[in-house]
């Protein structure tokens, strides 16, 4: 039988017991224990660290009997003295020390676990998701968790200071479109009728500043049924702000005094502002992403002036359709990316969306390229002049429609850079991007869709061309990027009701759509609305990469997997029928398979 603490209290963390000659009583779970007959040694476990404990032949013989009977991840309360250790561990925070047991409670006993409580455990990653609450025992995980802790407290602290109020928004509104499928939630009250759960407050924000409200804090949590990647998940948190009477340096610079007190007071570390900006154009245009990895160079290079009337008909028929031929210039990389390797790269870009890579793979005195029969010996020299390659290099081609050179050419970089080593551990690269297209055509449906939000503002300068020449419009948006991973996204947003239901318009939206979708928004800015705009820093991304983690499911107590479900609890899972009726729901069946 488990034993209760009676009056039996912590006085210290694992963790934190660093001095001999104090009395202390600590708890935690048995990482592991070693009875030498004599003496018997267990090592304590919480979530400050780790303690050894001892007892020897001076401790009372009931005492060292029950000592004997502890497993692996029993949970005890011990009673003692610290003293200093002969056998230093250096490993251990807590390593010239131990406690001498003077008494011990098994507050619960435990079965064999499913695998071994460590941080370098050899259990799979679907078996550790599904005894989640096991795996969170392990150090890493729990000190990932105390970092996300951290860098919510820090928000906090920081906008609290800056005159921000905390105000929770509904997590029950109304369904609409915010560039992903919403979840939905049937209403009993109202058959045939659903909320839907927020992709985030942005609406609600904004009606926050028409209330007067001015500056709102929340950390708020939002939900998207989408596919995951491991940097996304079907429910997620955000530090989510609004500010009235701004524009948007403002914004950029209090945002920039969160990421420095956050770098300073969680990670030690100073950040030089103001951060580095781009334009969204000239971030595809060097680096083929909106969200670059500046951590390295190997940047992509235009040539489609230098191809443009070759006989390779992959070169000058994309530039001829209106597209272009960019390329990288692997430096060094001629023995690491062998043609077996270039094979590979090839299959990885056709894989997302490209026909093929056109190479030059210089490892020997003369190079090999793979179009060289289309090109004169000067024609060739020229293009190596021009990207700057030299012998030992790999230059890597793509053709196309700029849809697809620019991201293809993006991926394929991030790819070249991992498996040439080029990207530097513990470098905190920031940076702006900013002037985003407003819309973006969608070929599917052939027409014009809001690249962030309709709520976005336009940079003043293109209200002209917002219905004549929809691609020249760029939005008053800003998305924070830091090592290749989009931290925070947001805008200014529109304040005036006839340019807005012109934007609704723009979109293909009509009158009663606008009406019936977005009506209570428009409708409030009759009242008068500041001008207002904000943004939302991902938590769990940003946890995710101060963390140095691999995946979002490494900074989340309880994730889901890549089909949104959750290998614990095994949700989502069926609810009984009257439960559906209630709600007047009747479930489909699935189509059957067809051969």
């Amino acid at each position: 039988m488990a034993e209760a603490m009676g009056t039996l209290r912590r006085t210290h963390g694992c963790g934190e017991v660093t001095e001999p000659g104090l009395e202390v009583t600590v708890g935690g779970f048995v990482q592991y224990m070693r009875n030498k007959n004599k003496v018997i040694f267990i090592v304590l476990r919480d979530r400050s660290g780790e303690v050894q404990l001892v007892f020897n032949d001076e401790t009372d013989r009931a005492i060292f009997e029950k000592a004997a009977s502890v497993r692996n991840e029993y949970v005890l309360l011990v009673k003692g003295r610290s003293v200093t250790r002969q056998d230093i561990n250096p490993n251990m925070k807590t390593g010239r020390i131990e406690i001498i047991a003077e008494e011990i409670r098994i507050l619960a006993k435990a079965e064999p676990t499913p695998f071994v409580i460590m941080d370098d455990t050899n259990a799979s990653e679907e078996q550790r998701l599904k005894y989640r609450y096991l795996d969170l025992r392990r150090p890493s995980l729990q000190k990932n968790l105390i970092m996300r802790h951290r860098i919510a407290k820090c928000a906090r602290e920081y906008f609290y200071a800056n005159d921000f109020i905390e105000i929770e928004t509904p997590m029950m509104m109304k369904s609409t479109p915010e560039g992903a499928r919403d979840y939905l939630i049937p209403s009993r009250v109202h058959p045939g009728e659903f909320y839907a759960l927020p992709q985030s407050p942005q609406i609600y924000k904004q009606l926050l500043m028409v209330a007067g409200m001015e500056r709102y804090i929340q950390i708020a949590r939002c939900f998207r049924d989408e596919d995951l990647r491991a940097d996304r998940q079907p429910e997620f948190t955000q530090i989510d702000l609004e500010m009235s009477f701004v524009d948007v340096e403002d914004i950029l610079a209090l945002t920039e005094g969160f990421v420095k007190k956050l770098l300073h007071d969680v990670l030690g570390r100073e950040l030089e502002t103001p951060l580095p900006r781009l334009s969204y154009a000239e971030a595809m245009a060097r680096y083929g992403s909106d969200k670059p990895d500046t951590r390295f160079g190997m940047e992509l290079q235009d040539v489609s002036d230098l191809v443009k009337d070759s006989d390779f008909g992959v070169f000058s028929g994309a530039v001829q359709a209106g597209g272009s031929v960019r390329c990288i210039v692997a430096k060094d990389a001629a023995k690491i990316l062998s043609r077996k390797e270039i094979d590979k790269l090839t299959e990885f870009v056709r894989g997302i969306g490209a026909k093929g890579l056109a190479f030059i793979r210089w490892a020997d005195e003369k190079p090999n390229c793979s179009f060289a029969k289309f090109f004169t010996p000067e024609a060739l020299d020229a293009l190596l002049q021009r990207v700057g390659a030299q012998q030992g290099d790999v230059v890597l081609f793509v053709a196309d429609k700029n849809a697809v050179t620019l991201p293809v050419l993006g991926a394929l970089r991030l790819e070249v850079a991992r498996k040439l080593d080029l990207i530097p551990e513990g470098q905190l690269n920031f940076l702006w991007i900013t002037q985003f297209p407003f819309f973006e055509w969608d070929e599917d449906s052939g027409t014009w869709l809001a690249m962030h939000h309709p709520f976005t503002m336009p940079e003043d300068a293109c209200l002209p061309y917002l219905e004549s020449d929809p691609g020249r419009v760029t939005a008053k948006a800003y998305d924070l990027v830091l090592n290749g991973v989009e931290l925070c996204s947001g805008s200014m947003r529109i304040t005036d009701y006839e340019l807005q239901e012109k934007m609704f318009r723009a979109l293909g939206l009509t009158d009663e759509e606008i009406s019936a979708k977005f009506g209570f928004l428009v409708e409030a800015y009759h009242y008068g609305a500041p001008p207002h705009g904000g943004l939302g820093i991902g938590l769990d991304r940003l946890s995710m990469v101060l963390c140095e983690a691999e995946s979002l499911r490494d900074v989340v107590a309880f994730p889901k997997v890549k089909d949104a479900s959750e290998l614990m609890s095994a949700c989502p899972s069926p609810v009984e029928p009257e439960n559906l009726d209630v709600l007047g729901i009747m479930v489909k069946p699935a189509a059957p398979e067809t051969e």
